[in-house]
C-alpha cells in the first residue's frame, strides 16, 4: 500500500510552452503547468465547467523528454507525488507553491493531430 502513498495522476493540456534551467549543481529542471477539466450540473440543472491548473516539475530524465516534446496546448498523462513548499519572493512576501514532481509521463494526441496524421497517411 506504501506505493500508493502521495501519488497522483493527471490528464491534461500544457497551457505554456515549458521552461528549462539547471541548477547549481548541474541537474536539469523542467516547469510547466497543466490544465484538467471537469464539470457538473449546478443546482438550476446548468452545466458548470472548471478548469484547475497545476504546476508540473520534471527532473533529469524526464526533464530531458519534457523540454524536448512538449509544447503549449499538448495533452498529456502525468504521475507524480505532491510537494508543498514555501519561499519568500523579492518584496520579502511569504508564498506557498504546490507542486507535481513527475515520476511518469506519457505524450498523449488529440484528436486534431490524429487527424492531421491521418490525411498525411492517405497522400
Amino acid at each position: 500500500m506504501n506505493s500508493l502513498a502521495n501519488r497522483v495522476t493527471l490528464i491534461g493540456n500544457l497551457g505554456q510552452d515549458p521552461e528549462t534551467k539547471t541548477t547549481e549543481s548541474g541537474k536539469k529542471l523542467v516547469h510547466f503547468t497543466i490544465a484538467t477539466k471537469d464539470g457538473y450540473k449546478n443546482g438550476d440543472g446548468q452545466r458548470v465547467n472548471e478548469t484547475t491548473w497545476h504546476n508540473i516539475v520534471a527532473w533529469n530524465g524526464l526533464a530531458d523528454i519534457a523540454g524536448k516534446y512538449l509544447k503549449k496546448g499538448k495533452e498529456v498523462a502525468v504521475e507524480g507525488r505532491i510537494v508543498y513548499r514555501t519561499y519568500e519572493d523579492k518584496k520579502g512576501i511569504t508564498k506557498n507553491i504546490t507542486e507535481i514532481v513527475l515520476s511518469d509521463l506519457v505524450l498523449l494526441r488529440s484528436g486534431k493531430e490524429a487527424g492531421k496524421d491521418d490525411q498525411a497517411g492517405d497522400e
